[in-house]
C-alpha cells in the first residue's frame, strides 16, 4: 500500500470518503503501519481521518494526563489504562484511538490473544478526549456520543481552551463543568481524581 504524499498541518485532521474502498481491518492496519508519523481512525461511516502529530502543548497535556492515569490504574489493579496510539474496533465497526482510556480486567480477557494484538473488538469502560486547538469541538462531541452509544460507562471531553470539560454516561444528559478543580471517575474508577487544571 503506497504512502501518503503531501502535508498535513500539524493538528488538523483531514476526511477521506472511502465507502467504496470498504478498508479491511487488514488494510487499515497496513496503511497505519506504513504511515507511523500519521494517527488514523476510520469511522462507522467508512471515513478515513487522518491526524498529524499533535503540536507539543498538546503533546504536553497528553503526557500529564497519561501519568496520572497510569498511576492510578497500576494501583487500582481492577482494570487496564490505554494511551492514544491503542485502537480498539466499536460495535458499530469504526475504529477509534481515545486520548486515554480504560478497560476492566474481566472484559479485557475475554479477548483473544489475536484480538488483544489488533485494534480489539470492545468499547472502552471510560474514555477521555483532549481538544486541541485546531479540533472542532462538534466532531470530539459526536465522538464522545459514539463511545457512549457503543457501550462507554463515562466520557469525558476535556476542552484546555475554554477550561471546560463535558461528561457523559449513558442515558444521561451530557453535564457541563466550567473550570472545575478536579475530575472524579467514581463509581466505574473508584479514587480516580484528576486535578484537571493541570491541563489548562
Amino acid at each position: 500500500m503506497p504512502q501518503l504524499s503531501g502535508t498535513v498541518e500539524f493538528g488538523t485532521a483531514v476526511k477521506l470518503n472511502v465507502q467504496r474502498t470498504r478498508l479491511t481491518k487488514e488494510q487499515f492496519a497496513l496503511l497505519c503501519q506504513e504511515n507511523r508519523e500519521r494517527r488514523f481512525e476510520l469511522t462507522a461511516q467508512q471515513e478515513l481521518v487522518i491526524m498529524a502529530p499533535a503540536g507539543s502543548e498538546t503533546g504536553l497535556r497528553n503526557s500529564r494526563l497519561a501519568v496520572r492515569f497510569g498511576t492510578w490504574a497500576e494501583a487500582d489493579g481492577t482494570g487496564l489504562a490505554f494511551d492514544s496510539s491503542a485502537g480498539f474496533t466499536l460495535p458499530n465497526g469504526a475504529i477509534r484511538s481515545p486520548d486515554a482510556s480504560w478497560i476492566r480486567q474481566e472484559r479485557w480477557n475475554a479477548l483473544t490473544k489475536a484480538q488483544r494484538m489488533g485494534f480489539a473488538p470492545i468499547c472502552p469502560d471510560f474514555v477521555v478526549e483532549l481538544r486541541s486547538p485546531t479540533d472542532r469541538l462538534a466532531d470530539l462531541q459526536d465522538k464522545m456520543q459514539e463511545y457512549i452509544d457503543n457501550g462507554a460507562h463515562i466520557g469525558w471531553l476535556i476542552d484546555p481552551t475554554d477550561k471546560r470539560v463535558y461528561v457523559y454516561r449513558p442515558a444521561q444528559p451530557i453535564e457541563v463543568l466550567d473550570n472545575p478543580a478536579t475530575l472524579n471517575g467514581a463509581p466505574t474508577l473508584p479514587g480516580f481524581v484528576l486535578p484537571v487544571r493541570e491541563l489548562w
